[in-house]
């Protein structure tokens, strides 16, 4: 079966028919147009996904994410050195300019795809020489440029541009993600060695109360008041206390090692100065929003969103290949045997081609894929959205228990000052003596500890609040992408 037929003018005196052959299989076309009108695919909607009123667990006091998380939400900690750290590695993280360069390449492909809408011209020239027997040579020479055209009728091609673009989008979406995954990772990290350095500190002194402990007991030892395991069992409660000192400053050269690549620096590199936790990081706002701004606010939800439009747009790009496609080609050129006579002669051409795809499994083939993979896009985004739903709950719910326990630890630290006072106190009168003093010393030196590791919980859990409401951006909505 002939599935497609040509018109073709080839010389300049049959352009008049030519022409109207090619209005001829424009109007065969756009006849078309009314019968195939939704071929490509319904217009985009959001997938539908569970709905999720408000968050359940509100102990704690809430403020609206919109109003409150601010573009630089990290500087409502109060803490300049932290600040810096930030601005620093926004510039110089590697994942970040990886990031960058994504969005830089989804960018270049929109207009690698907006190069269907457009002719294509090609021009050259040439020599044709030959030789017979018993004839002379002969050489003829050629000069000519070829446009030609693909229409794009349907909308087959936009709908590859439109594609092109919501995967930029997302791309940029991306970008955000890992900017304030970046900012989550710095601060929670700095949080850690500032957290380290208050715990080395009360470690020391930790150590020099329970050696203060050992010289009161090898005084006793020596009075035949103790036996003398009770000096080794102090010895070793203090070697314990020692690997603890030396497993914390571990620990710490580790986190800065960290900090550093996040930096774009190199391991050992970076110093931190020493610097407590509670004295130079403030506590900021709770927020929490509500869930349904979530989906329009999280960058990873909105870059998901985003590959859903175009998992959209490339099965109704799919679905288009199945009608007809109309392509025009001009052609102009010269030839002659004699470069002195080249320019005397014009050859002019025009065809049209209309193309009729009556069978073509690949076409069949590729709108199962592209209407298989959009499904997969759509999962992923209400995977995202359930995933963001859990963080957030997590988040709220690790900062209402870790605000409760505040509350407690601080009622045991109360009450240990109030023993620590009373014993001091008597000390004074020679009611107790100074190994009691000690004692009582450690015990509230382990609920400082307590106290600083519940402050560096809380911390950490409204950075991970912030990240998981999506910072600081702006609310985004996403629909049919168009220009």
């Amino acid at each position: 079966m002939q599935c497609m037929r040509k018109f073709a003018v080839s010389e300049c005196g049959n352009g008049r028919h030519g022409f109207g052959r090619v209005r001829l299989a424009l109007l065969l076309g756009c006849s078309f147009l009314a019968a195939c009108s939704g071929l490509g695919g319904p217009d985009y909607k959001r997938p539908d996904v569970a709905s999720k009123q408000s968050w359940s667990d509100q102990a704690v006091p809430l403020v609206s994410a919109s109003s409150t998380i601010q573009p630089d939400w990290w500087t409502g900690f109060g803490d300049p050195y932290l600040d810096e750290l930030v601005r620093r590695a926004i510039a110089g993280n590697i994942d970040i300019r990886i990031l960058a360069a994504r969005t830089g390449v989804a960018k270049a492909g929109i207009d690698q795809a907006s190069a269907g809408l457009l002719p294509t011209l090609n021009a050259g020239a040439g020599t044709d020489t030959s030789k017979v027997t018993g004839s002379p040579q002969s050489t003829k020479y050629s000069a000519g440029a070829e446009a030609s055209w693909e229409l794009d009728i349907w909308g087959k091609v936009r709908k590859g541009v439109d594609a092109q673009q919501a995967e930029y989008k997302a791309s940029e979406a991306d970008w955000r993600a890992g900017y304030l995954t970046l900012v989550s990772e710095v601060g929670t990290g700095y949080f850690q060695i500032r957290q380290f350095d208050e715990q080395i500190d009360q470690q020391q002194h930790t150590i020099a109360s329970n050696t203060q402990i050992l010289d009161i007991y090898q005084g006793m030892l020596g009075e035949g008041l103790v036996p003398r395991t009770q000096v080794l069992q102090q010895q070793a409660e203090i070697n314990n206390l020692q690997n603890g000192l030396l497993d914390l400053q571990r620990q710490r050269k580790l986190t800065e090692n960290s900090l550093a690549t996040l930096l774009g620096m190199p391991a050992d590199t970076l110093r931190v100065p020493k610097a407590a936790l509670r004295s130079s990081v403030s506590a900021v706002p709770v927020p929490a929003g509500l869930p349904s701004d979530l989906l329009t606010r999280r960058p990873d939800i909105i870059a998901a969103e985003y590959r859903v439009l175009r998992a959209v747009d490339l099965e109704g790009q799919a679905s288009l290949a199945r009608l007809p496609s109309i392509s025009l080609t001009g052609r102009a050129g010269k030839a002659a045997f004699s470069l002195a006579d080249l320019m005397s002669t014009t050859t002019l051409g025009l065809s049209s081609l209309l193309s009729f795809p009556v069978f073509d499994p690949n076409v069949q083939a590729q709108i199962k894929v592209s209407a298989a993979q959009a499904k997969v896009a759509e999962e992923e985004y209400r995977r995202t959205v359930f995933n963001a739903f859990e963080e957030v709950e997590n988040a709220l719910t690790n900062l209402s228990a870790h605000e409760a326990q505040k509350q407690e630890l601080a009622s045991r630290r109360e009450k240990l000052a109030t023993v620590s006072d009373q014993i001091h106190a008597q000390l004074k009168e020679g009611l107790v003596s100074q190994l009691e003093v000690l004692e009582v010393e450690r015990t509230l030196l382990s609920a400082e500890q307590e106290m600083l590791a519940n402050h560096w919980q809380i911390l950490s859990d409204t950075i991970i609040l912030y990240k998981a409401l999506g910072g600081g951006w702006p609310k985004e909505v996403v629909g049919q992408t168009s220009n």
